[in-house]
């Protein structure tokens, strides 16, 4: 089946769907993990994207249920070079298209992608539209440009969770706040879910923690009701600026008790104390992203997915820059002795991608300890 990209700047790519018919918008990026696909159309910080995948064989290894990030899929379109229908992986429960399906997600097979990724590199990340109904390029280029742009918008009320849930045997659980109990399984940590991924919280899991998973709206008397040990900002998608209610909630919070942030929680935490954002031309999507540690001098290998980035000119004084990005030099760690907060910009829970920075989860356990 034919099917048509049309991006906000007039450029077109000729594909097919092997999704079935479909019509979407959406901002068109691109990730250069060259597995994990899986993992990357569960992760909520996609919300509101159409993902291009840059390595050309996609589908080989099939969809199982125990490697999801999320409930469901996230992005709002799936780009790829050949799409493999025929997966051999023993762990395989059902095709990638039939797992696109099952969610109503568009996939587009045999588009040019290194050309799309190029074009994006060049003239940055866009609005663009996927369709196999309207096939008149003007007509699909104008609905690119008519859709709603990622920049000002809050896509964490999308992705949250509707009510509090315990992370437990591998799943959350919800729970009713008025009779929840701590069950002394550990280290109490409050996670704020703003599109949080599920290796985050195995990850927090492994070190001994017991984790309620709050909405992103929950407000900072309610975490002191609740009396963590710590307070977790978790990853998300969009611009962070729009989340104000949040930005509130971690201001006040600052200081009571340890605080561990990953990429749109970094952001946030960054902002609750005085620091401003940006967008970045193409952002950073991958598991190849070499970051530097400022403290060891060690380079890291880190899995990224965000499109915003914090101004480390803005930071306060206080504000201790630990980690920075090899390939632009942008922000990616910082640290506030005072306040017991640390954050990064990037996923040390992987999934996919490297295990090299895991080790800041032990930092915020040791934090907890202090």
């Amino acid at each position: 089946m034919k099917a048509l990209l049309a991006l906000e700047d007039g450029t077109i790519f000729w594909g097919r769907s092997f999704t079935g018919p479909f019509e979407t918008t959406g901002e068109v990026v691109f990730n250069t993990s060259m597995t994990g696909y899986q993992e990357i159309l569960t992760d909520p910080s996609y919300a509101g994207q159409i993902v291009t995948m840059t390595y050309p064989l996609i589908g080989n290894y099939g969809i199982n249920s125990e490697d999801i990030e999320s409930e469901r899929i996230q992005v709002k379109g799936f780009i790829i070079r050949e799409y493999q229908p025929y997966p051999s992986n023993w762990r395989s429960e059902m095709t990638l298209a039939d797992y696109l399906k099952k969610w109503n997600i568009p996939g587009i097979e045999g588009i040019d992608t290194r050309a799309l990724t190029r074009h994006i590199r060049i003239e940055g990340a866009m609005k663009g539209a996927i369709s196999t109904y309207d096939l008149d390029p003007e007509s699909l280029i104008e609905k690119a440009r008519r859709s709603p742009d990622i920049k000002g918008r809050d896509l964490v009320k999308d992705v949250t969770c509707k009510v509090p849930m315990i992370w437990k045997d591998g799943k959350p659980i919800p729970v009713d706040l008025e009779e929840f109990r701590w069950e002394g399984r550990g280290y109490r940590v409050v996670a704020i879910d703003f599109g949080i991924k599920y290796n985050i919280l195995r990850s927090l899991e492994k070190r001994g923690c017991e984790i309620l998973i709050v909405p992103a709206n929950t407000d900072s008397e309610t975490i002191d009701m609740l009396e963590p040990d710590a307070l977790f900002l978790s990853n998300g998608p969009g611009d962070p600026a729009p989340l104000t209610y949040a930005i509130e909630t971690i201001r006040k919070q600052l200081g009571k008790r340890p605080i561990f942030g990953i990429c749109l929680g970094h952001q946030l935490l960054c902002l609750a104390l005085g620091a401003k954002t940006f967008k970045l031309k193409f952002g950073h999507r991958g598991g190849n992203q070499p970051v530097k540690n400022l403290k060891t001098g060690k380079v890291e290998i880190t899995a990224q997915n965000h499109g915003f980035c914090v101004d480390m000119n803005t930071l306060p004084r206080d504000v201790e820059i630990t980690h920075i990005n090899l390939n632009d030099g942008t922000l990616e760690g910082i640290f506030h002795r005072k306040l017991k907060a640390l954050s990064v910009q990037y996923h040390p829970e992987a999934s996919p991608g490297p295990h090299d920075a895991s080790y800041l989860f032990d930092r915020f356990i040791e934090l907890i300890k202090d």
